[in-house]
This record gives C-alpha cells, structure tokens and sequence, in this order.
C-alpha cells in the first residue's frame, strides 16, 4: 500500500513539473514570438515606406537615379537616422581610403589643403616628403587656383577641393598653382601612394622646448612619436610641448600607446557599456615615461583620442593643458562592420573613461591656461608660425614656469608680446570669414 502511495506521489509531482515547465516555456515563447512580430512589423513598416517612395519616384521623376548613388544614400541616412551622432556609413571607396589612412599612406598629389577664406585658392599647409608635390617644388604657402578645368574658388570647401587632388595610383591631374613668388605654373601631376607621418618636431633652442606636433593617431604614431620624444631629449630639451590642435584622435588603441609612452605606471582608459559594464583599455608600463615637464596644446577640434592623451599627460604627468576647451567626444566606436559590397558601419558601443574614473564626453577637456590663436578669433591658424603663433607661445611661457626658468612677471610680458605679435600677424594677413578652430578643421589632405 505505501509503494502505491509512493508511485502515485511520483506521478503528480512529474505532472505538476511538466505543467509547470510548459507553463514558462509558453511564456518565453510567447514574449519571444511577441518581440518578434513587434521587430517584423516595424521591419515591415519601414520597407513599405520605401517601397512606396522608390515606386513614386521611379514613375514621376523628371531624372534617372543612379542605383549606387541611391544605395548608398539611404544606408548613409539609416545611420544618421539611428540617433547615434557618432554612427558613420562609409561608401568602398571611402572605407578603402580609411584603411590607407590607418596604414599610414594616401594616394594622390602629397599636400595638405585648405579653402582660403581671404582668397578663395587652395592654400596648401604641408608638403608630404617623396610625394608628387614636393617633386613639382610645391611648398607651403602656395597656392592652388584650378584643378583640370575647374576654379579652385567655385569649390565650396577644403574636401571639396581634396578630393579633386586624390585618386587612383597612375592617374593624371592637371594643376594650376602659384609658387612662393606668386608665379603662375601649369603641371600635370601623376598622383601615387606617399607615407604620411603624423608627428612633426622641432628642438627651439631658445628655450630649450621640446615642440612635438601630432596630428593624427595612426598604427605608426607610437614609433613616431617614441623618435620624436627621444630626439628632443637628446637635444637637451628641458620641457616638452604637445602640440595636438585639430587632432581629431580618430584611432584610440593608437592614442593610449602613445600615452603609454609617456606616463607612469597607471590604467590609461576603459570602455563602459551600456549594461554598465567596465572593460579596461589599456595601460601604461613602468619600462617608458618621460620625466620632464609637459605642455599640451589643445582646442575645440582636439577630440577623442587626443583628448584623452591630453587629460592622461595632466593626471598622470602632471602637464599643463594650454589653449580652449577640447571637443568632448568620450564615447568608442565599434571596429567597422564590413558589408558584401565593400561599404562598411561604425556604431557607438561604448562610453570612455579616463584613468581616474571621470568622462569628459559631451563637455570636453578643460584648461589650465585660456589662450585664444587671436584676440578677434578672425586670424585663420595657418597664417601664424611658430614665432608668432600666441597659443605655442603661451605653451612656452608655461613650459618655463613649470622648469623654474622663467619667473610669473616674464610669463606675462611674454604674453603680451604674443598678443602683440598675433595682433600684427591678423592686420597683416586680413581678416577671415570663419574662426580660426572652425577654419582648422576644414583642413583636407590629399
């Protein structure tokens, strides 16, 4: 009688976990099949809205679409629809040209260019060394008037006149141009793959400052910039400058190894996500850290990467920030997604955070010393060199007081003559429709 009881038990409790079990999986499911159809219909809505667009277009348009124009056009305004301001769609063309940019290389003439507002030309800001342009004796300072058959001065900006300059290895480019003495020359020039350095130095032996100017974060930056540091030091510089004005820190694994190459010991950067967990980026080793005082330069188009060099070098370093408030792009974006067609997507998947634990996405990097390049915010940044350019100046003025060489009086008297010099360079060079930040970041290299 009581194996009954006990089989008869057994049987219940089985049946009792059967009922149970189908009753959360029928839930499951259905919540599933619940978010399902929600995602299908939502789907459904949006390809019958484009349907219906693309069928009044095609049988009303006075003009032919061209498919890939179109394709490329609506996978473009999907991303600037999706609420993420930092999502990017590249076209193949322009996800090839990003790969040359990681590795170090373009295809084209070997210039820098910038739509000058006082004249309209291209006026070109670097000549790339082994480049199609320095062959021609192109410099800096010069200026482009008409690429083949059309006036540099009806191109409405930098790119627009930049992507003129590029193209494919071999091809041809007719340049009309005016050399330091203002003479007119014509050239065909054979456009071809040219390395581009990314960081710039120069010892300025009054002083003894270290200038080191990088421009962009690159697989090659970090051994770029370790000769760089190295060659000022062995020069006998006693502070260092870092010069990271318009540097739009677009590759941020490059910008923590250089900033592994300069600060002690410490976690750099991690990455938090949206369920609020925290990935550590990287970090910096105790085998390299440069022990001298450091200024870094930096203004409304230092972002990202380079924003994140400039507030490792202060809470790490202890450097001085020099210039305006940084851009305040903290977020990360993912590794592009490569499609079937050669394009490729960039999406945010992260938030940045610094080695303290702080952000400074959406308010930017502050700094210690306020300088603006002019005291209108007229005077374009390509107008000043370094002698004259008043938030380098300002840099150096800092850099001695941090060395103990230069006392808070002769700080100030050589503001003012950086003020004075600005002010000079502005008369001289004419007054700029655009401000000097908004005018750097329209630079385009080609």
């Amino acid at each position: 009688m009581n194996k009954k009881v006990s089989v008869s038990l057994l049987v219940t409790i089985v049946l009792i976990a059967m009922t149970v079990t189908f009753s959360v999986t029928m839930v499951a499911a259905m919540r599933r099949f619940d978010s399902t159809v929600s995602s299908v219909k939502a789907k459904e809505n949006m390809y019958e809205k484009l349907s219906e667009i693309d069928r009044y277009v095609r049988d009303n348009d006075y003009y032919t679409s061209d498919e890939n124009t179109l394709n490329d056009m609506l996978a473009s305004g999907y991303m600037l629809g999706s609420g993420d301001k930092y999502a990017k769609y590249y076209t193949a063309d322009a996800y090839a040209e990003l790969l040359e940019i990681q590795n170090g290389t373009r295809m084209g003439i070997g210039a820098d260019v910038v739509k000058d507002a006082a004249t309209g030309y291209a006026k070109i800001t670097k000549v790339y060394s082994g480049s199609p342009a320095e062959d021609l004796g192109m410099q800096k300072g010069c200026y482009i008037t008409k690429i083949e058959d059309v006036e540099v001065k009806n191109l409405a900006n930098s790119e627009a006149i930049a992507s003129r300059l590029r193209g494919e290895n071999g091809t041809s480019v007719n340049i009309t141009w005016l050399n330091a003495s203002a003479e007119e020359n014509t050239s065909a020039v054979t456009r071809r793959s040219y390395t581009v350095s990314t960081v710039d130095y120069q010892y300025v032996e009054n002083g003894s400052y270290g200038y080191i100017k990088i421009r962009d974060f690159t697989e090659a930056t970090a051994s770029e910039l370790d000769y760089a540091i190295n060659q000022m030091t062995s020069a006998g510089a006693t502070s260092l400058v870092f010069d990271l004005r318009d540097n739009a820190g677009s590759n941020l694994n490059a910008a923590i190894d250089c900033i592994d190459l300069i600060c002690p010991e410490s976690t750099i950067a991690s990455a938090v996500s949206s369920d609020g967990t925290v990935t550590e980026l990287g970090s910096s080793s105790s085998e390299s850290e440069v022990s001298l005082p450091i200024v870094c330069i930096v203004n409304g188009s230092t972002a990202s990467g380079a924003e994140l060099f400039a507030y490792s070098a202060r809470a790490l370093n202890g450097a001085k920030l020099v210039g305006s408030t940084t851009a305040g792009k903290g977020t990360i974006q993912s590794e592009p997604k490569l499609l079937t067609d050669g394009s490729a997507v960039v999406v945010t998947v992260a938030t940045l955070q610094t080695c303290d634990g702080a952000s400074f996405d959406g308010t930017g990097v502050t700094v210690d010393a306020e300088r603006a390049l002019s005291s209108d915010e007229e005077t374009v940044y390509y107008d000043f060199t370094m002698d004259n350019d008043p938030q380098i100046q300002k840099a150096f003025s800092v850099a001695n007081t941090l060395t103990g060489s230069s006392t808070v009086a002769a700080t100030n008297s050589a503001d003012a003559a950086a003020s004075t010099a600005a002010e000079s360079t502005a008369a001289e060079s004419g007054a700029s429709e655009a401000p000097a930040e908004s005018a750097a970041s329209s630079a385009s290299e080609s």
